[in-house]
């Protein structure tokens, strides 16, 4: 993921023959509201799990059988989008990203911003089935407590909880940041803020470029959207913890505040 990451409408607009498009909605709302022309759908419940080898992640298998069935080759370059400022697009993102699809794109706003300007189909494709091969990325952005542990207390590191002010006040781990997501968002346009007000939010967080940074979250989809967004600007060493602080308080480890295991699920 690079600089060109995300995408605007009519980028988009100008190459639907030459992407290949994923709306991750439900599928009434594909089916019932329309999409993007020539998109297909994987909601997202279908490639996430809650007994995956990777937090979340579904199996190799199951994530090559989705897009297989979607007509989409590991060679594709792939665009997607939710109807949730990109948060849930960008899951699907980062899950094609750690299994060795490299060239993705988020588009930049969701449904609600494409279908202000741009023409929605009602038309489901009938997508050629592939066999999507399943690679190693060149290098995963994965890490365990160890490496959490260590970024807490390393000064060229920061820390960073992407979970609302209120989750973050209750508890977090010792030393972490606070960067709800949706600070980055514009709630009018749906889409990202403009680089500069971007970058003013993450300096007052100390979260600059050249830093190493390590994101943690409570939601897998919440944590993948600052990511998406830290690599879209230009962000080259950031990591992220897929396990939670649920699992970090499950390995007997500190946070702030008087918060349990139960109280973070």
């Amino acid at each position: 993921m690079n600089e060109e990451t995300v995408v605007s409408a009519d980028w988009l607009a100008a190459r639907l023959d030459d992407v290949r498009v994923v709306d991750v909605r439900d599928a009434w709302e594909y089916d019932g509201i329309g999409h993007v022309p020539g998109a297909v759908n994987i909601p997202f419940d279908e490639f996430r799990t809650e007994d995956g080898a990777d937090g979340m992640l579904p199996s190799a298998d199951e994530w090559a059988d989705l897009l297989g069935e979607a007509g989409i080759a590991a060679d594709d370059t792939v665009v997607a989008y939710d109807d949730t400022h990109g948060v849930f697009a960008a899951r699907f993102l980062v899950t094609a990203l750690l299994y060795g699809h490299e060239d993705l794109r988020l588009l930049d706003g969701d449904f609600s911003a494409w279908q202000r300007e741009q023409a929605v189909s009602g038309d489901a494709p009938d997508p050629t089935p592939t066999t999507y091969e399943v690679g190693e990325p060149s290098e995963s952005p994965l890490v365990g407590t160890a490496e959490v542990a260590a970024a807490r207390d390393d000064p060229e590191a920061v820390l960073v909880d992407t979970r609302d002010p209120e989750e973050y006040e209750a508890g977090h781990i010792p030393g972490a940041v606070n960067l709800d997501w949706r600070a980055v968002v514009d709630e009018e346009t749906r889409g990202l803020k403009d680089r500069e007000a971007i970058a003013a939010i993450l300096g007052e967080r100390g979260i600059t470029p050249g830093t190493r940074v390590v994101l943690y979250c409570n939601t897998a989809r919440r944590i993948s959207h600052t990511y998406v967004v830290l690599r879209w600007l230009g962000y080259e060493d950031v990591a992220f913890y897929e396990g939670s602080l649920t699992e970090w308080l499950r390995e007997g480890r500190d946070v702030t505040g008087d918060v349990s295991v139960d109280d973070v699920r």
